[in-house]
């Protein structure tokens, strides 16, 4: 059995930072600490993500006090791309769709 890894904090060029993390007993696709993933678990994000409200889990926390289970990966790397990329942190494994989005 592997040991879970912890990603650190995303930061974009524009500000936002996010956790994004994947892995057993996590809201990822598949719960694995292998992957690669199709969706991943993304919480407390700096600022409200317009793209990540429909997964929110606990909206009434406010959208920056809550986690977002099953992201499509796809969806967080076009997050993060349309920020100005990532400068900080890092993500797990993507699956092939969600390698192909460009950070």
């Amino acid at each position: 059995m592997s040991k879970r890894k912890s990603y650190k904090t995303v930061r974009c060029a524009h500000g936002l930072t996010l956790s994004v993390q994947a892995g057993s007993r996590l809201y990822s696709i598949p719960q694995d600490d292998n992957g690669p993933y199709s969706a991943v678990e993304v919480g407390f994000p700096s600022e409200p993500v317009p793209e990540l409200i429909p997964y929110a889990e606990m909206p009434e926390d406010g959208y920056t006090k809550t986690i977002y289970p099953y992201v499509p990966y796809d969806i967080v790397r076009q997050v993060i791309y349309v920020r100005g990329g990532m400068i900080e942190g890092e993500l797990p494994p993507p699956d092939e769709k969600a390698a192909k989005i460009k950070l």
